[in-house]
């Protein structure tokens, strides 16, 4: 009996780590070898076909040193900080109107969670036309009556990384609106009729009492939207090709462009290592920090 109890197990075993493996071959195979692979191309001299002369972090100093794609890290950055903290806050107040028991609530989270739905391209396709100042929004207003309107963001070099981030966070902001929303369902009703009865605002309770208790919520919608912002490449080819000039250039645009348009396949990889630890450096630690919260937490 102990024998065929101890055969069972192992057969479970067995079909686990059968159904795990042909996932465990994607990862080891597909991303860390071509990670390694890009690494080992990374300090090489490749150009059109891959090299195996070596040259050290010479790729890694002509990177730094090219102004497209420092003009790059610094759209990243002012993109980033903008699309994170406006799709924060709309997400969070879309979720706090729906959790009020609104009528029709099946239809405003539809409504509010079809963009993410929609692909980047033709998302970036529709904001481009509708940003276009010949026959989009500036001209349909101009039509009204309103002869002096003006909003031509697309085609200016200052203002059109705004154009990405309005774009992106109407796409982006429904699926923090969805995670949020979750999270406020989560809070026990007890504490909204003890705030209730203290005679505490509404905006103090979400302030500082539901807003804490969603860090692990916060958390996970951070690590979502700082990963699609450093692989933000979509929306800004759909929109405006990286221009005017190079106005608008990302980093993943710079990648592909090196890697496919200008055959040189060692710098490429060395922006994508680059961009590879940044990711690493910006997720970590809240990785880490859910595992601690955890960990405690089963404590």
């Amino acid at each position: 009996m102990h024998m065929k109890v101890h055969t069972g197990h192992v057969l479970r075993t067995l079909v686990s780590w059968g159904a795990l493996l042909p996932m465990a071959v994607t990862v080891i195979v597909a991303y860390l070898g071509t990670v390694l692979w890009s690494l080992k191309i990374s300090f090489t001299n490749s150009r059109t076909f891959p090299s195996d002369e070596l040259v050290g972090f010479a790729q890694y100093t002509r990177l730094f040193a090219n102004e497209r794609w420092v003009l790059s890290l610094q759209n990243l950055a002012l993109y980033g900080v903008l699309f994170i903290a406006a799709c924060l806050a709309i997400g969070f107040l879309l979720a706090v109107f729906i959790d009020q028991k609104v009528k029709g609530e099946g239809l405003f989270r539809t409504v509010f969670l079809y963009p993410y739905a929609m692909s980047f391209v033709a998302t970036g396709l529709v904001w481009q036309w509708l940003l276009n100042p010949t026959n989009g929004l500036q001209q349909a207003v101009r039509q009204m009556g309103f002869e002096d309107f003006t909003f031509d963001w697309i085609i200016d070099q200052d203002m059109v990384i705004y154009t990405i981030v309005i774009a992106t966070v109407w796409q982006a902001s429904g699926l923090v609106m969805a995670l949020m929303l979750a999270g406020l369902r989560g809070v026990d009703e007890e504490i909204w009729k003890a705030a209730r009865l203290d005679g505490i605002p509404t905006w103090r309770v979400y302030l500082s009492i539901v807003l804490p208790m969603l860090g692990p919520t916060i958390a996970t919608v951070l690590v979502l939207l700082l990963t699609a912002v450093v692989k933000v490449f979509d929306s800004v080819v759909s929109m405006t090709q990286g221009g005017p000039g190079t106005a608008s250039e990302v980093p993943a645009k710079f990648i592909m462009d090196h890697l496919f348009g200008r055959a040189n396949i060692a710098l490429a990889s060395a922006g994508s290592i680059v961009l590879l630890l940044t990711v690493v450096a910006l997720v970590a630690p809240f990785i880490y920090a859910r595992s601690r919260a955890a960990s405690k937490a089963s404590a």
